[in-house]
Parts: structure tokens; C-alpha cells; sequence
């Protein structure tokens, strides 16, 4: 392998294209979710779906670490960023977000001090370079992300940096994977496993899937033949009677995981008894907060916020989309009210979000298809 020209070779395509049409049984209906919303964009970035047969079918999953933020999340945040004397940091997807009075950016356009950063170690440098006024980073994301913001935190800690804190909305990934699985409106014959999370969490802690729920899963890369290899692998199990985790992402993803990112989350994070996320309502035990050990570090500790549940605005379906319960077109403001431009949900708004992709790299294959 040289760059990634090998994994979006069109002739390796057509040919894995060929035996997944091979491997489908006649009349028979298959339904895929990818998990991650980087698989989603990468589906319809490069046109995968469009090489399956018509009866395979892929929905999206509750993967983009954007999207299932809850409203009243995003209105905490804002809470803090209009404190005086707050530098609110957090990544671009957040800025966008919508709460239920506006977003991060409005708050900046007021006069908020908001300020976008790349990583959760710029926030701490903006810290140390401004120790007269407090810097809040909003922490978000899978366990791809968390093990930074607690790398972070333990160099604050180490420096005791006394005006660095944290607003932690990170997530974990197996409770609402379980959550759906209990979902009696949805069927599903496999999951693509998210390729990012499994770098750090490793495949192990899918096993569930199939030993529970009897569904194959695969963890797949976000190449074009990445995809197209995970759904043969994927129908191979089912034509062959096997359901187990397999790891089509061999090359970036160990079984076990990354044992030092693990410990470190382990040493900072804890779970809490219930979060909220948007569209899904409270699943048990599937977000982060600070330990006891980095309690002073939380900012949901030092400072007031709201705390108020919000519901979603009625016309946005981000929750149905998030289930794989409908595609993104079927939503009633799909691509009229809700916009990247003017997004409504959260769908809509990030880099992973399915509503996103659709819009960008789907929406207009979708008109032609119903003319």
C-alpha cells in the first residue's frame, strides 16, 4: 500500500460488487446499518450504494459524535460561553449546533468569547496563555475523542492550570447499540462496526451483537473498498450460517484495543447513570463525566448552568434518522427548511451527520431517480 489509491481502485470494485451480488439470495431483503457516520459519507462521497444490488440496503446509526448531542447540552454550553470572563473553546461541528435559543456562533455574534480549536491540548494552551480568565473546553465524542480530553486533563492537572475546565459530553458507543437492538421497529440483518471507536476500544466489546442478538458485525475502514469489503464479509456470515465480529480494518484496528487509551479514560472518566441524547431520550450508563480524582477540572462543578431538559423542535426527525428508521429525504424539512446552511437538527449540521451526506453527495441522484 502506497497512499490510499489501493483502496479505491474502481476495478476492485466492480469485482467485490460482483460477488455481493453473488452472495444475495434471491427475494430475500438485506438490511445493513453502518454505525459511523464517516461510513455514511464515505457511501455516498463515492457512490457504494450505488454498486450493491437493490436489495441490499444500508441505514445509518447513532455513530455522529455531533448529532446525538441533546438540545439542552447545547444550551449549557452557551450557559457557560455567556459567563464574563469565559473563553468557551470547543470544535467547529459544535459551533453550528442549534440549541433551543440560537447556537455557539450567535453567542459568539453577541459578543461571547468562543473560540474554535483543533484538539482539546489548543484549549489548554489558550489557558496557560490567558491565566487571568477561565478557558472551558466543551469535551465531545465517542472514545475516539475522550482519550485526548483525558491526556488533557491529566497535563492540567500535572501543571495545576487553575483556570482549565471541562464540559464533558462525551459518549460511549455499546449502550445505544444495545438500545436499538431492543427497538421493536427495526430490523436489521448486520452492522458495519464504526472503524474510528474500534481503534481505541478494539472489537471486543461488540461481541455482544452477535452473541445476544444473533447479527453479524464487521468493523470496516471508510475507503470506498473498505465498505464493499465489510458488506461481503458481512453477507458471507449470513449465507454461511455464521454470526460472529470480524475486523475487515485489520491494518489500523487491534482486537483488544489501545490498552493505554483505555487505562488513561479509565484514571479520568467515569460513567454516568443516565445521559441524554438527542432524538433517543436517556440511555443508562452511556456518557462520561470527571472522576472524583479530576472533580475540580469539571465545569458543570464550578459554575451553574441550566440543566434543562429541551425537547427537539417538532419538525426536525433527527431522532428516526439516528435509529435508521427513515432516510434523510423523508424527512418533512429535508433540504427546504433545514439546510447545511440553516440547519434545524444536528443531522444537518456535521461532518458525519447522514443528513449532510445525503444533502452533499446524495441529494440530487435522489431527485432524478423520482423524476
Amino acid at each position: 500500500m502506497k497512499f490510499v489509491d489501493e483502496f479505491r481502485d474502481a476495478g476492485l470494485g466492480r469485482a467485490l460488487a460482483g460477488e455481493i451480488l453473488a452472495a444475495v439470495e434471491p427475494g430475500r431483503h438485506y438490511k445493513v446499518m453502518e454505525v459511523c457516520g464517516g461510513h455514511t459519507h464515505s457511501i455516498y462521497k463515492y457512490g457504494v450504494d450505488d454498486l450493491l444490488p437493490e436489495n441490499v440496503e444500508l441505514v445509518h446509526g447513532p455513530g455522529c459524535p455531533v448529532c446525538v448531542i441533546p438540545m439542552g447540552r447545547v444550551d449549557d454550553g452557551i450557559a457557560l460561553a455567556r459567563r464574563p470572563g469565559v473563553i468557551f473553546t470547543c470544535f467547529g461541528d459544535m459551533m453550528r449546533v442549534p440549541g433551543s435559543d440560537g447556537c455557539l456562533l450567535d453567542a459568539k455574534a453577541e459578543g461571547a468569547d468562543v473560540r474554535m480549536v483543533y484538539s482539546p491540548l489548543d484549549a489548554l494552551r489558550i489557558a496557560r496563555a490567558n491565566p487571568d480568565r477561565e478557558v472551558i473546553f466543551f469535551a465531545i465524542g465517542f472514545e475516539t475523542t475522550a482519550p485526548s480530553t483525558a491526556l488533557t486533563l491529566k497535563r492540567a492537572k500535572a501543571e495545576g492550570l487553575r483556570n482549565f475546565s471541562c464540559a464533558c459530553s462525551h459518549v460511549t458507543i455499546v449502550p445505544p447499540l444495545r438500545a436499538l437492538l431492543e427497538s421493536p421497529d427495526l430490523r436489521l440483518d448486520g452492522f458495519i462496526g464504526p472503524g474510528h471507536v474500534s481503534t481505541v476500544v478494539g472489537a471486543r466489546p461488540f461481541e455482544f451483537i452477535p452473541a445476544d442478538y444473533g447479527k453479524p458485525v464487521v468493523i470496516a475502514g471508510f475507503e470506498p473498498l473498505d465498505i464493499l469489503h465489510a458488506v461481503r464479509m458481512i453477507l458471507a456470515q449470513l449465507r454461511e450460517g455464521r454470526c460472529e465480529v470480524e475486523n475487515q480494518y485489520t491494518r489500523v484496528v487491534p482486537y483488544e484495543g489501545n490498552a493505554r487509551a483505555l487505562e488513561v479514560m479509565a484514571e479520568v472518566f467515569e460513567l454516568r447513570p443516565h445521559f441524554e441524547w438527542r432524538g433517543l431520550g436517556f440511555i443508562s450508563h452511556s456518557g462520561l463525566k470527571l472522576s472524583e480524582a479530576y472533580a475540580d477540572f469539571d465545569a458543570e462543578n464550578r459554575f451553574p448552568v441550566p440543566n434543562i431538559r429541551v425537547a427537539d423542535p417538532k419538525a426536525c426527525q433527527c431522532g428516526e434518522v439516528l435509529k435508521g428508521v427513515i432516510k434523510p429525504f423523508e424527512c418533512k424539512v429535508f433540504g427546504t427548511a433545514c439546510t447545511p446552511e440553516r440547519p434545524i437538527g444536528t443531522c444537518m449540521v456535521s461532518s458525519e451527520g447522514a443528513c449532510a451526506a445525503y444533502y452533499n453527495y446524495g441529494r440530487f441522484a435522489r431527485e432524478r431517480e423520482v423524476v
